[in-house]
Order: structure tokens, then C-alpha cells, then sequence
């Protein structure tokens, strides 16, 4: 027998012994996870909550599916007149609108109309399991064809007022990647890309068996994202996770063996193809290396000892990321674009 025949026969050995195992931990979970699946759109402010982590004043939700992908929640708000530009943000893993609504604040302040559209299973998007608080996903081509369909039959930019798309984390792939397939935005900011590599599908994946959870459960007393070092801000860091105290729909553990596998996949896709893209792009990171993800036109400006949460870091990051994502969607706005005084075509 040759090497090649005795390793699909270990292979396959390994898999038979590891299906029963695999199997019974699927059932269980499928007997305990009762939670509902279903995408859930207001949210219920915590209690003593500061006011600049409030929803922005007028501030509305909505649901889109595109095709037969899950539904999934986004969220808008503009200021009272006319908006300069339309910003679509597209959170990191665990994020949820309401971890932004600081910045949509600030960002509203400037005249901008912010849009927040949450991933398959994030937030308070539909799930694909019934526990809730999984982060389970099998493929992120869901996720960038909202993109393309949010743009397209929500925002619908008009003449003179420019689309800038923002991903943060895993976002920045997935807004990457929807460029790369045919979205094109004025301007597109990558903050913080995901570039660590996610680890390659196992056994468990490959028998289709990858709903398992290979990070911890969602639990009341934290960790939040101080703690996990995502932000040096104790306040800040705290607010997805107190929204998620308030609002159980909106809770958020570890990903899935499934989410793991699919990142990969993303960003197998993704980075090859960066290059090509000749979309004007600001790109935002900790300058710890060579980044993933660089577009052509790409301006870097680096946030040396930052962690990863940039929208919520202490101000010493926070304010200068802030400033260069302004001064950006500025650069893409056209000369002698006027703004008449008026309501919001949102």
C-alpha cells in the first residue's frame, strides 16, 4: 500500500471514530439551545448610561435579507439637514451598532448620515443556531452580498453626496471584499483589518460538524472588552457588554469551529485580491507589521500601542482616528458640493 493510500486510510479511520463523538456533542447542543433565532431590531438603553453612548437623536432600525441569506438588522441616523456624505460602518466580530453609537454621534456632529449594518449572527441580526450567543457561520459571501444590497436598495447615494464604507476587524474584510465584487464607494477605510490568520476548518468542519464552540460562553459578569485588552478604556470597553446585559438578544460568546473556518476562507479570498482595488482608501492600524490589506490608493496612518478597538479606545488613539476618518471622508467629498438646508433624504 503507498504513503498516499495509508494517509486517506488514517484519515478516514480518524474521522469514523471522531463522527460518534462529534455527533452526540451536536444533539445535545440541539436539545439545550432553545434560544430564538429570529433578528431583533429596537434595543432597550441600560440603566446610568452616559449620554454620549446613547442612540443618536432620530436614530432608526431596519431589517434586510439578501436573497435567501439570513436577515440582518442595520441601524441610521443623519443630522437635520442635508447630509455631506453617507458612512456605512460595518462592525468587528462581537461589535453591535450600539458599541458605535459614540462615534455615529460624532460623525453626525460633522454632517455626515451613519449607517451601522451588523453581520449574519451579530447583533441583533438573525442567528443561525439556536443558541444565541454562538457566533456560527458557515460563509461570509452572505455578509458581503448585504453589503452590495444595503448600498443598493437602502442608501441608494445620490448625485454629489459620496459613500464612504468603514470596516472595523473582521469588518474590514468583509467591506474589502464587497469593493473587490462590485461595490464601489467613493471611499473606503479600513480600520484595524483582521490580518492575524483564523485557524483552517478540522475534522469537526469537515464532517460538517462544526457548530461546536471553540470560544466561551456569553456570561453576565464578563469579560468585557477591557478586559480582553481590545481597548485601554475601562468605559468604553464596558459598553457592548452592558448592552448586552440590558438586551439578552443582543449577547454574543466565541465563535463556532463553522466561524473560524469561514474567516479563513475570507481572508484567503480577500488579501490576494486587495491589490487591485482602486478605490481611495485610508487604512488604520497599530503598525505592527506589514498590513493584509492594502488597496492601491492607499493613505496609512498608524496608532503605534493601540489595541484593536480603535472606536473605543482611550482618547490618546481614539481622537486621532477619529480626526483622520473625518479628514478622509472630507478628501472624497466633491469640490462646490453644496448642502441646502432640509430634511434628510435618508
Amino acid at each position: 500500500m503507498g504513503a498516499g493510500r495509508i494517509t486517506k486510510a488514517r484519515l478516514f479511520v480518524t474521522a469514523a471514530l471522531l463522527a460518534p463523538i462529534a455527533g452526540a456533542i451536536v444533539l445535545w447542543v440541539a436539545l439545550t439551545g432553545r434560544d430564538s433565532r429570529d433578528a431583533f431590531a429596537d434595543s432597550r438603553p441600560p440603566p446610568d448610561l452616559a449620554e454620549r453612548f446613547y442612540p443618536p437623536e432620530g436614530w432608526a432600525w431596519g431589517l434586510i435579507q439578501a436573497g435567501d441569506g439570513p436577515v440582518q438588522r442595520y441601524g441610521v441616523g443623519g443630522p437635520p439637514s442635508a447630509p455631506r456624505a453617507d458612512v456605512l460602518i460595518l462592525p468587528d466580530y462581537g461589535e453591535s451598532a450600539e458599541t458605535w453609537f459614540e462615534t455615529a454621534r460624532d460623525l453626525i456632529a460633522t454632517g455626515d448620515a451613519v449607517w451601522v449594518l451588523e453581520g449574519v449572527g451579530q447583533g441583533g441580526s438573525a442567528r443561525l443556531t439556536g443558541r444565541r450567543d454562538l457566533g456560527e457561520l458557515k460563509s461570509f459571501d452572505p455578509d458581503v452580498a448585504s453589503v452590495q444590497a444595503v448600498i443598493q436598495t437602502v442608501i441608494r447615494p445620490a448625485p454629489g453626496r459620496p459613500l464612504v464604507i468603514l470596516g472595523q476587524g473582521v469588518g474590514a474584510l468583509a467591506a474589502a471584499r464587497a469593493v473587490e465584487t462590485g461595490a464601489t464607494p467613493a471611499g473606503l477605510v479600513l480600520s484595524a483589518p483582521r490580518c492575524d490568520r483564523a485557524l483552517a476548518g478540522g475534522a469537526l468542519v469537515f464532517l460538517r460538524l462544526g457548530a461546536y464552540r471553540a470560544g466561551g460562553a456569553w456570561v453576565r459578569s464578563g469579560p468585557d472588552d477591557f478586559a480582553v485588552r481590545r481597548t485601554h478604556d475601562r468605559w468604553r470597553g464596558a459598553i457592548t457588554h452592558v448592552w448586552q446585559i440590558a438586551n439578552p438578544d443582543l449577547r454574543l460568546g466565541g465563535e463556532s469551529l463553522d466561524w473560524q473556518a469561514a474567516l479563513l476562507d475570507l481572508q484567503q479570498k480577500t488579501e490576494p485580491a486587495a491589490a487591485r482595488i482602486q478605490t481611495p482608501t485610508l487604512l488604520l492600524d497599530a503598525d505592527h507589521g506589514p498590513p493584509c490589506l492594502v488597496p492601491a490608493h492607499t493613505e496609512r496612518h498608524a496608532l503605534p500601542g493601540a489595541d484593536p478597538a480603535f472606536e473605543l479606545e482611550s482618547d490618546r488613539w481614539r481622537m486621532p482616528w477619529l480626526s483622520a476618518v473625518e479628514r478622509f471622508i472630507s478628501s472624497v467629498i466633491p469640490e462646490g458640493a453644496q448642502r441646502s438646508p432640509g430634511t434628510s433624504d435618508m
